[in-house]
């Protein structure tokens, strides 16, 4: 197996674990991220429901720009889902951080939308 392969394989191991306890319902819907190396993308998902409430990623018009695959596209990210959520009525949050490690651009997107009112 390759050295991609096992990152991926480990990432999904660690993504199994997380989502056997952290759903997101109606009144507090589950905020999900997901980075790639160019690009970060977070969305409000209610599992019971199988729907995804709001998005936002560095690909949409207004997101988009040169530190898209930085911190500086993250906080842009997470000010933009926390407002779109805001505006949707929706307060609290279950965060989600898809396997990825509490550091870096997942931590900067979380700030950002803790700094932005929602709770979590």
């Amino acid at each position: 197996m390759s050295k991609t392969n096992q990152k991926r394989a480990g990432r999904l191991r660690r993504k199994a674990h997380i989502r056997k306890r952290v759903r997101g319902t109606a009144q507090r819907p589950r905020l999900s991220v997901f980075r790639s190396a160019t690009h970060i993308y977070a969305q409000l998902v209610d599992d019971v429901a199988g729907s995804t409430l709001v998005s936002a990623s560095t690909l949409q018009e207004g997101l988009r720009g040169d530190d898209s695959g930085n911190k500086g596209g993250a906080v842009r990210v997470g000010t933009a889902v926390a407002e779109r959520a805001l505006a949707a009525g929706f307060t609290e949050v279950v965060f989600d951080r898809n396997g990825f490690l509490f550091h870096g651009r997942v931590k900067a997107l979380a700030d950002a939308a803790r700094a932005a009112g929602l709770k979590f």
